[in-house]
């Protein structure tokens, strides 16, 4: 098989409902607990459940997860320092649109 031949296969994940707290912890390779502790931060929201075991995802709570997870890989931060610079990051991100 060539490269030409070979197909790319994904998911948007913006447009993806109900992760379970297990698949958006091996999609973005943390642990649950870290899972927990971002929505203890109000980091991320569950979009329905109401504990762990009932909860689902939505596509831009696991896209959050991501970045949180590469804050804390890259530069060592906790979650509530994650929390804090995802809130920040979305802040400038808003005034940057609000500018062009």
């Amino acid at each position: 098989m060539t490269e030409a031949d070979e197909a790319l296969s994904g998911v948007i994940l913006e447009h993806t409902r109900g992760w379970t707290l297990d698949e958006v912890s091996g999609l973005c390779r943390v642990e649950t607990r870290w899972v927990v502790a971002l929505v203890d931060e109000g980091a991320i929201e569950p979009a329905e459940g109401a504990g762990p075991p009932e909860w689902r995802f939505g596509g831009d709570a696991v896209v959050r997860v991501q970045r949180a997870a590469r804050l804390m890989r890259d530069l060592g931060v906790n979650a509530p320092g994650a929390a804090l610079a995802l809130e920040l990051m979305e802040a400038l991100d808003a005034r940057r649109s609000e500018l062009s």
